[in-house]
């Protein structure tokens, strides 16, 4: 399953952390804004060109150090089809380089749509006698909030091409608490979807040889006590930890989404990574790879000050 490679890549480098690709104008240096424009003008397609630049030139900083990158759809989706493009060029790089590629889409619909969304991220669209991989992601991260209807062209192709996903469980953002803490019979909703991430690995038997179920689970850094509680209820879920950093998760707060060998949770920054060069003032950016490699290392130093990765 795919929730082996992955942490398997984190054993190897030793650091159970992933850089967001999340890019805006404003965190990209003056120099490859410049050049973007004077290629392109200041258009949609100059501003794609900025986050093409400004997306490999991370990934060569931080390909040996991360294992795992997760670009957010939003925003390249925001730039049209120039936007798409270039996430679409920036997953191969990223594959290409050996990391293991999450993409952060929230996807979930019915049917044939969801269908569609699984083949685009994690499989192959037949066109003629040929077949396409778009984007051919290891891993893409899902609403289950429609159904198991609404999973299962997700966790098919987890079986049949050695993909993962991670359902949305317990999110970082602050308002999460007005649905996913309600009280639904006996659990919470998150514990309900949490619960059918179980069920669903039972029954289509996606669990890896790492003990992890190829269908894993968000769970925000915001929320040590929830990451504590659910580490020891869901033993065999694979846990995406957003919210370090900038939405004030700290290393302390994530070591609760590890378990005793400090397997089983990944744990994302973005704009801690990306903007890291703008920390500096007056700086104009010409150093924001160097920059961004040293604090995805501070990063790992600080998390593995808390968890030691056997």
């Amino acid at each position: 399953m795919s929730m082996d490679l992955l942490q398997e890549k984190i054993r190897q480098k030793k650091n159970p952390t992933v850089a967001g690709l999340d890019p805006r104008l404003s965190y990209i240096p003056p120099h490859i804004l410049s050049e973007a424009y004077a290629k392109y003008g200041q258009t949609l397609r100059g501003a794609a060109e900025a986050y093409r630049l400004f997306g490999r030139g991370l990934i060569d900083a931080l390909k040996d150090v991360v294992p795992a990158v997760k670009p957010q759809s939003a925003y390249y989706e925001v730039l049209g089809s120039a936007g798409i493009a270039v996430l679409e060029e920036l997953c191969a790089y990223a594959k290409e380089q050996g990391l293991y590629v999450i993409m952060d889409a929230k996807r979930g619909d019915i049917g044939s749509t969801c269908e569609a969304y699984a083949a685009a991220y994690l499989g192959g669209v037949t066109v003629g006698d040929s077949t396409f991989s778009p984007f051919d992601c290891d891993a893409v991260t899902v609403n289950g909030y429609l159904g198991t209807d609404a999973l299962r062209p997700f966790t098919a192709l987890c079986k049949s091409r050695n993909k993962s996903i991670f359902l949305l469980v317990k999110t970082s953002n602050p308002s999460s608490r007005e649905l996913q803490d309600l009280i639904a019979g006996d659990r919470l909703v998150s514990t309900v979807v949490a619960d059918l991430a179980v069920r669903l690995t039972a029954k289509e038997e996606l669990l890896g040889a790492s003990g992890f179920s190829a269908i894993g689970a968000v769970v925000g850094a915001t929320h040590p006590r929830d990451l504590k509680e659910l580490r020891a209820k869901y033993p065999q879920l694979f846990f995406l930890v957003p919210g370090y950093g900038a939405q004030g998760g700290r290393a302390k707060d994530v070591q609760y989404a590890f378990d005793r060998f400090g397997h089983g949770a990944i744990v994302n920054s973005s704009r801690g990574i990306m903007c890291a060069w703008q920390k500096v003032e007056g700086n104009d950016g010409l150093d924001y790879q160097d920059r961004a490699r040293a604090e995805a290392l501070k990063m790992k130093k600080d998390i593995c000050s808390y968890v030691e990765i056997l």
